[in-house]
């Protein structure tokens, strides 16, 4: 059986801002996550920058994570599919209730058969930025990487937690 990786990724703070913007909700999320769903934006990973337009950047191919916020009682979890990516490529800021995760692909694959031999070597940055549901405190952030997926665990600020309201 094979032993699990756990693996600690630093979080870092940023400067506070006031407050972010609040999420609006788009009248049109519904579609959007339809054609996710149909037609799933992973087929961009097909296509890559030619040479010819950007010497300096290579062969660069274009990948988003899929993440998950999951607003609990007492924290925010969220969850990030980054397979193949280490830790130390992996950098996770927060400003206020918004949250950056940064990060660097890199694949090499070598094929050698006789008089055959190939060479795929891959290489990508993502970004993805997310507003938080609720205030977190950074200071107690917690992130793991472990088998391609990233957890940070943001304990909620007192004045955040849910309460529930009796009717009278």
């Amino acid at each position: 059986m094979a032993t699990q990786e756990k693996h600690e990724v630093a979080v870092k703070s940023g400067k506070a801002i006031e407050k972010a913007p609040a999420r609006m909700v788009s009248p049109f999320e519904d579609f959007e996550r339809f054609f996710d769903q149909l037609a799933p934006r992973s087929w961009l990973r097909s296509m890559r920058w030619p040479r010819a337009l950007a010497p300096e950047l290579g062969e660069m191919e274009l990948w988003a994570p899929r993440v998950d916020v999951i607003d609990r009682d007492n924290e925010v979890v969220v969850k990030v599919e980054v397979p193949g990516v280490k830790k130390e490529d992996v950098q996770i800021s927060l400003t206020g209730n918004l949250m950056t995760i940064k990060g660097e692909t890199k694949r090499e694959e070598k094929e050698e058969r006789g008089d055959y031999y190939r060479c795929e070597i891959s290489r990508g940055t993502f970004t993805r930025m997310l507003t938080l549901p609720a205030d977190v405190d950074d200071a107690k952030a917690k992130a793991e990487l472990r088998d391609g997926m990233l957890e940070i665990t943001l304990p909620k600020l007192e004045q955040a937690k849910r309460r529930d309201i009796k009717i009278q």
